[in-house]
């Protein structure tokens, strides 16, 4: 496939589109909605179709990277069969998922058949109680259980993505760690990104930042830095005791990313938006149902929109809310 033809004012090539299918889920994250959370009506969200039309448009111009999003996609009726047209799509490199892990205990195999060829999958502690106090959710045994139900499956690669904050989970980082090493896991810490109102916590004073982190694990693990990719913002790690687990750091406010952002989402409402930390986005929705037998105005939309994109995000950790819609509602 020629490199993509998207490329924006400040000559950033993009390859990877994360594809929301939903904002719905089943778990109710403190970082990421609140508990009333009010769900886009039904007639407002792209059915399946739509967003395959999104898609293809997306890989006509060069995409190589889909990553599949949600809300929880899993809960998304009718997505195996999504998965499986775009996992038929020989032009893309990756095709991948992010997921809490609750319904992999009966769809990881189908996933797996589907095409789909890497998991990131959300553990933020491995205490039952704290589980559910950050998920508002007591089902830490059904996201285990899905875990290996997943290794079962034959992935390529399952990372698991944890969201550090500190004196609500921090003190659980070497214990997540171990859990990755024994499993033959990569692993993930994330800083919490300051979207939508939150009640449960105080950003400003929960903010971890990801050298925290890294000095905390290089206690324990000799560290090697190394400039793998996966496609994504993650800075790796290699452990040199255990060469089958990496460890990654996403660092929206230490070390900022948006130098080598080579990506934009898709809302399940259609939005397309250009920056997780901005709040313009481009309407595609209203393209697809004006004009149902043509991607062309979708494709001249797309690249219209590339020459908007921004040229960072401006995140952060002082705890105020910079982007009003919840992660959720922004395509994971």
């Amino acid at each position: 496939m020629p490199d993509s033809q998207l490329v924006d004012p400040f000559g950033r090539r993009i390859t990877y589109l994360r594809l929301s299918v939903t904002d719905r889920c089943d778990f109710r994250c403190t970082y990421c909605m609140s508990e009333d959370m009010v769900f886009a009506p039904r007639a407002q969200i792209l059915t399946l179709e739509e967003l395959y039309a999104v898609a293809d448009a997306f890989i006509s111009l060069g995409v190589k990277r889909i990553r599949v999003t949600g809300g929880e996609p899993l809960v998304r009726k009718g997505l195996t069969g999504l998965l499986a047209r775009l996992g038929a799509r020989n032009e893309l490199e990756d095709l991948a998922i992010t997921t809490n892990g609750s319904q992999l205990p009966s769809l990881a195999a189908s996933l797996h058949e589907a095409g789909v060829r890497r998991l990131n999958i959300s553990l933020d502690s491995l205490k039952r109680e704290r589980f559910a106090e950050l998920t508002r959710r007591d089902r830490l045994d059904q996201v285990l259980e899905g875990i290996e139900a997943a290794r079962s499956a034959g992935f390529k690669r399952i990372k698991l993505n944890s969201v550090v904050q500190k004196g609500r989970n921090d003190d659980e980082i070497l214990d997540l760690v171990e859990f990755a090493i024994e499993r033959g896991l990569d692993i993930s810490f994330i800083e919490e990104m300051p979207l939508g109102s939150v009640s449960s916590h105080q950003r400003q004073i929960t903010f971890c930042s990801s050298d925290e982190v890294k000095a905390l694990i290089a206690e324990r693990h000799a560290l090697i830095d190394s400039a793998e990719q996966s496609g994504g913002p993650a800075r790796y790690v290699r452990l040199p005791e255990h060469p089958q687990t990496r460890i990654g750091f996403i660092s929206p406010h230490s070390h900022n990313f948006c130098a080598t952002c080579n990506r934009v989402r898709l809302t399940v409402e259609g939005r397309l938006l250009l920056c997780l930390g901005h709040e313009h986005s481009i309407d595609l929705r209203a393209l697809l149902r004006r004009h149902p037998t043509s991607d062309q105005p979708v494709i001249d939309a797309i690249h219209a929109a590339l020459q908007r994109k921004p040229l960072r995000h401006e995140f952060s950790s002082g705890g105020e809310v910079q982007v009003l819609r919840f992660m959720n509602a922004s395509g994971g």
